[in-house]
C-alpha cells in the first residue's frame, strides 16, 4: 500500500469536494499552501501532526486521509500497511480500519519505541479515544492530567483536547486505538 499516493488523492479529493482553493485550505488547516500542494502531488509524505491539522481543518476523520475504501470483507495484514511515522520513527501509526459513516469510528495499531512521543492536536469536537495497551507501558497526558498504563490496561477519554502519548519504558509499547466520532 502506497500511503503517500493515497494521502495525495484523498487530500485533493476532499479539498475539491469542499470547493476549497489551496489558499482557503491553508487558512482552514494551518498547513501552508505550498505544503498542501506538495502533499496533493504526492511529492512529500506528511507527518502525523500535519495530517491531523488537515483532518481537523477539513472536519473529516484522520483515516479518510490515509485509507483507500473497498467494500465487503476486509482482511488487513500488518505487512500490507505502511506506517505513518512521527518522532524520527519512534512513534508508528498503522491505520487498520478507516472511518465508516455507519460505524463512526476508525482503528489503529500504535507502536512506540522507548522515549518515543506524539503530541496530538485536539480532534473534532466530541471525538473519543479508546486505547488498550498490549505490550510495554505508555504515559498518556490529556489536557493537564497524566495517566500511566501498562500491559492489559485501557483508557477512554474525550480527544477534543490536546493529548500526548509517551513511552517512558525501556521496551516497545504496543497499543490498539479506536477513535469514535459523534454525529
Amino acid at each position: 500500500m502506497d500511503v503517500t499516493n493515497i494521502v495525495a488523492s484523498n487530500v485533493k479529493s476532499i479539498r475539491e469536494q469542499k470547493k476549497l482553493t489551496l489558499d482557503a485550505a491553508a487558512e482552514l488547516t494551518g498547513v501552508s499552501r505550498s505544503m498542501l500542494a506538495q502533499i496533493e502531488k504526492g511529492d512529500v509524505n506528511p507527518t502525523i501532526s500535519v495530517l491531523w491539522k488537515i483532518a481537523n481543518g477539513y472536519k473529516v476523520s484522520f483515516t479518510s486521509l490515509v485509507e483507500r475504501r473497498d467494500g465487503g470483507v476486509c482482511v488487513v495484514r500488518q505487512t500490507d500497511i505502511e506506517p505513518l511515522k512521527e518522532d524520527d520513527g519512534k512513534y508508528l501509526n498503522y491505520p487498520v480500519f478507516a472511518f465508516d459513516e455507519k460505524t463512526l469510528f476508525e482503528t489503529y495499531r500504535i507502536v512506540i519505541e522507548p522515549s518515543g512521543k506524539l503530541c496530538a492536536q485536539p480532534h473534532l469536537s466530541g471525538s473519543e479515544e479508546y486505547i488498550t495497551v498490549f505490550a510495554g507501558e505508555v504515559e498518556i497526558a490529556i489536557a493537564n492530567e497524566r495517566f500511566c498504563l501498562a500491559k492489559g490496561d485501557s483508557i477512554h477519554f474525550l480527544a477534543d483536547v490536546p493529548h500526548t502519548y509517551h513511552n517512558p519504558g525501556s521496551g516497545r509499547a504496543e497499543l490498539s486505538m479506536l477513535i469514535y466520532y459523534h454525529k
